[in-house]
Formats: C-alpha cells, structure tokens, sequence
C-alpha cells in the first residue's frame, strides 16, 4: 500500500502478488474503491500475477482535488502512475468507469497496453439502457445512505466531508459520458486484444455487447477463419453491481485470456 504524487494528486495504490511478469491494473468503478469493485476478484488473481490496484481522484484513499472528474484525466493520471513505477506495459482490467478508463487507455497509448479486461464496458452511450444515464446522474447522499458505497468512502476517504461533492462531480462525469462516445472505425482499429464481459442482467445492451464484439473481429465462424485476438462473455443471472463479485467465474476466464497467445483470424 503506498502514494505517489501524480499530476497534483497524493495517489493511492496497492501492489499484490508475485513480482516478474506483465503486471495487471486494476481500475475500479464509480463511487467506490478497490475493496468493492475487486474484494472478491483481486486475491484470486494475485495468486498467479503482479497486480496493482488503482484509486482514482476522490475515490477511496486517493483525496480529492480541484479538478473536474473525468475519463481521459483519470486516463491520463493511470498512465502517470505506471510511469512513476517504472512499468512500461501492462494489462488492464476495468470495471465498469474503470472500464471506460481501460478503453480509453487502449485507444489513445496502445504502447503502455497488452491486453483489455473491460468489466461492463459500452463504446458508445447508446450501448446502455435508455434512460439509465439521466438516473445515475441525478444521485443524492439521501439515495445513498446506509450503502456499501457510503459505507466504504466513511472508512477509507481522507476527507469524509467531501461525500457529497463526489456525488455531485460523478453525476457530472456520467452526464458527459455521450461526449466520449467512439466511432466504429476507432473501435476497429483497437490495437490491444479484449475481453469484453457483462451480465445479462447489465446496465449494457446485450445486443451492444454483440456489436461491440463485432467491431474487434468477433462473431465469426471460428472452427472455419479461426478465433479472433478478442473474446465476449455475458455472466448469466448477473446485474451491473454483482457482476465484481461473481469471482468463480470471472477469474478462470481473465486469467485464461491473459496467458494465452492472441489468436489471429486466417
């Protein structure tokens, strides 16, 4: 456990697991911190790999500062943070808001990336359900009394007062996410290899999943043109907030992906 000063931040994180190897990042999602996005996930894949988990600005032990939140600073920050320890490539895995952050790695430093886990992960805001962004921006401190969110930003935050601020700037985070909407044609061109996972009960489309697949070689006839580098799972009986926690079947299949050679298609 430790901090590194990064872009005007006092940056948390924490360094699991053996040395040696391609480390593996944990982003975490919105409103929460390592212990809940990854509590289940983290001890299992630190078994077998360097794992460094990540606290972005305001969340967790990370304080917050006088900044806006948002994906391509937290992007930004992440990559800082690899540098300050030495780290010139690794895997992703992010959930959720820490998915964005990965995808947003992945398009604009391929160099630092070997390979995408992305946690409920849409490429555009039309990927999630209509309606679900002018919710999860309107979220009061009332709505989320008494949560595990709450309950682990009370343990964790240096400054509890800043609860409510938060709140505010992730509902502005969320209201902006249509702005960092990508085409298909960047999505095409993603140069690291992806493992795209939901639930089927998810705040993404199934159906975007699909496409999302689609877009990086997947849907193919495999056993005829060969595997594509990118892989698609929908967890069955899973929801967006215990999609983290279905460790039994998430880390068999990330590990998988992680030490296998890509495939390419013929």
């Amino acid at each position: 456990m430790s901090y590194a000063p990064i872009n005007g931040l006092n940056m948390y994180y924490e360094a699991h697991g053996p040395e040696g190897g391609v480390p593996l990042v944990l982003l975490h999602g919105a409103l929460s911190a390592t212990e809940t996005s990854f509590g289940t996930t983290l001890p299992e894949l630190a078994k077998t790999r360097r794992v460094i988990a990540v606290e972005q600005q305001a969340h967790g032990r990370t304080g917050d500062i006088d900044r806006p939140l948002s994906t391509p600073q937290m992007a930004a920050d992440t990559v800082a943070l690899l540098g300050h320890l030495g780290i010139e490539r690794a895997d992703f895995f992010g959930y959720s808001m820490g998915s964005g952050i990965a995808l947003h790695i992945g398009v604009n430093r391929p160099d630092v990336v070997r390979k995408l886990v992305l946690l409920t992960a849409e490429f555009n805001h039309t990927g999630m359900h209509e309606g679900l962004l002018e919710g999860v921006s309107e979220v009061t401190p009332e709505m989320l009394a008494g949560s595990p969110f709450e309950s682990e930003y009370m343990r964790l935050a240096p400054n509890k007062d800043d609860w409510p601020a938060l709140l505010r700037k992730v509902g502005d985070l969320n209201s902006r996410i249509p702005e960092h909407d990508y085409s298909e044609d960047v999505i095409r061109a993603l140069q690291p290899p992806a493992l795209l996972i939901i639930g089927d009960s998810d705040i993404v489309r199934p159906e975007h999943a699909v496409e999302f697949f689609r877009l990086l070689g997947g849907g193919v006839i495999g056993d005829m043109v060969g595997l594509p580098s990118s892989q698609l799972a929908i967890l069955p009986g899973t929801t967006h907030v215990t999609s983290a926690y279905q460790a039994e079947l998430l880390v068999p299949m990330i590990n998988s992906f992680l030490d296998a050679d890509s495939p390419r298609a013929a």
